[in-house]
């Protein structure tokens, strides 16, 4: 059995360029779509960055919208540089990591996938 790690941009970014938070509430903006495997899996690491002059409100709903299973929640500073979010997380079976904020459009959110498959 032999295991392969790729590492991958969210299905939510182009070309592996940072997601703009573009929700304020749910359903939130889609960051990424995790591997339709149900053996295979996404191990996700995410960061997120404020533009705004204020900290603002972040809620990842991560593979779904149940509150509090699903839901992360944290502030990210004003003019934050990269704040670590999720590091290495495992997600698989098509579960969507989804994103709202409390304000529109100053969040961006950066990281990359390493999809493990085994052979």
């Amino acid at each position: 059995m032999a295991t392969t790690i790729a590492r991958i941009p969210f299905s939510g970014s182009t070309h592996g360029r940072g997601v703009k938070v573009a929700a304020t509430a749910t359903a939130g903006t889609t960051i990424h779509t995790a591997t339709s495997s149900a053996t295979d899996c996404d191990v996700i690491t995410l960061y997120a960055t404020n533009s705004d002059s204020a900290s603002v409100n972040l809620t990842i709903e991560y593979g779904g919208t149940t509150s509090p299973d699903d839901l992360i929640k944290l502030a990210i500073p004003a003019t934050s540089g990269l704040t670590l979010v999720l590091p290495d997380f495992v997600l698989r079976n098509s579960l969507i990591i989804k994103a709202f904020a409390g304000t529109a459009n100053v969040i961006t959110i950066h990281g990359f996938v390493n999809r493990v498959t085994t052979t």
